[in-house]
């Protein structure tokens, strides 16, 4: 898969109860030992290369010697042990491209870790027979909007119509399955309503949400939104929210997209394991490697990070690898936190004139052209 995939929400619908049982008392057993800075969710991928070409990811943009390597099980097994996250997130690359994936994912299935292997779903229908559905595993599809969005984002026609049919596969056959999209600039909101909409008709689990973020080995750098875009898209899309959607993420997460919260990035939240280690700070950043998680959380320096650091390569991140975790944190932190947390999962339709008035002014990207030349210069098989 490419970017920021796949990261579970706490204690909102679509997710089972024993899940959200399992990540609260995770959470506040940290809150009691006195841990600031805790993992919430491993990012493991145990391998860069893809059968797609999506404009806005860089790890495929490693040279072909590195794309050839995968990590063993083992070492996915020790990252997870090492790491202690009651949820592990299997990006990419396409994990399903991986030679071991049914023996990686039955090892953290055995350690109860809950497990979203993510995908673009090329080869879900033929490689699903190798699973077996459990409340630890769940298919993570890569749909980044409606048919057309979701072409033009990854770069290959017909992607999204071969990702319906495996999603539809998955769920006749039992397994969870959530999608997970990313949107860039010029994503119409309207649309993304209508995608909501096609989403819950699939019958998936829940949908996860993020902004594209413009980190330096993504090809295409001129489609991610600033913050002030990215607020204004999901302010119109998720105000006046129907009830049927299920979303996979925190209420409070929502309403950071929203621009109605404010939070600093944990980035510690959502530590990465991939072929070169424990990278330094987060998924989409690397500023070196550790070779132990110790070492990670010890040796780096999480204060030149976020928004908040001044630091450049931070300014306009709104992913939620970075702020999901603090928006969990912030339940968790605090009565007025774990109210709004009620508030926002029980009170969610969010009722806005405004925003309403906005679906009718669709938002022009800034460059109108260039993701489409890109994609053709893309194009995969």
């Amino acid at each position: 898969m490419g970017q920021w995939e796949l990261i579970p929400g706490v204690c909102w619908m679509g997710v089972p109860v024993s899940q959200m049982w399992t990540v609260a008392t995770y959470v506040l057993k940290q809150k009691l030992a006195g841990r600031r800075q805790y993992p919430l969710v491993l990012m493991l991928e145990p391998l860069f290369r893809c059968n797609l070409a999506c404009a806005g990811c860089g790890k495929i943009q490693y040279p072909a010697h590195i794309l050839k390597k995968n990590l063993s099980p083992e070492q996915c097994f020790q990252a997870a042990d090492e790491c202690g996250a009651p949820m592990v997130s299997i990006p990419g690359g396409e994990p399903l491209m991986h030679p071991q994936i049914k023996e990686i994912v039955e090892g953290l299935v055995a350690r109860k870790k809950y497990i979203y292997l993510c995908t673009n779903a090329l080869l879900l229908k033929e490689k699903i027979g190798e699973f077996k559905p459990s409340k630890y595993l769940t298919f993570s599809v890569h749909m980044d909007g409606q048919k057309e969005h979701h072409d033009l984002s990854v770069c290959k026609e017909g992607g999204y119509d071969i990702a319906v049919e495996g999603i539809k596969e998955a769920v006749k056959r039992g397994f969870r399955v959530t999608t997970n999209a990313t949107f860039f600039d010029g994503a119409d909101p309207q649309s993304l309503r209508d995608f909501f909409d096609e989403m819950m008709h699939l019958g998936v689990e829940g949908m996860m949400l993020s902004p594209g973020y413009s980190y330096d080995k993504a090809p295409d750098q001129q489609h991610f939104m600033g913050r002030a875009r990215t607020r204004r898209l999901f302010h119109a899309a998720l105000s006046n929210r129907k009830p049927e959607w299920k979303f996979n993420l925190s209420p409070l997460f929502l309403e950071f997209l929203m621009g109605k919260r404010t939070f600093t990035c944990t980035p510690w939240g959502m530590p990465t394991y991939n072929l070169f280690g424990w990278q330094k700070p987060c998924y989409l950043l690397q500023d070196g490697y550790a070779e132990t998680f110790a070492e990670l959380m010890a040796s780096t320096d999480w204060d030149r990070y976020g928004t908040e650091s001044g630091n450049p390569k931070c300014a306009n991140c709104m992913v939620h690898s970075g702020y999901e975790a603090s928006a969990v944190h912030a339940t968790f932190n605090s009565l007025s936190g774990f109210l709004a947390t009620v508030r926002g999962t029980l009170f969610s339709k969010y009722p806005s004139a405004e925003a309403k008035a906005a679906l009718s002014q669709p938002m022009k990207p800034v460059h109108p052209a260039g993701l489409v030349q890109l994609g053709a210069n893309n194009q995969r098989p």
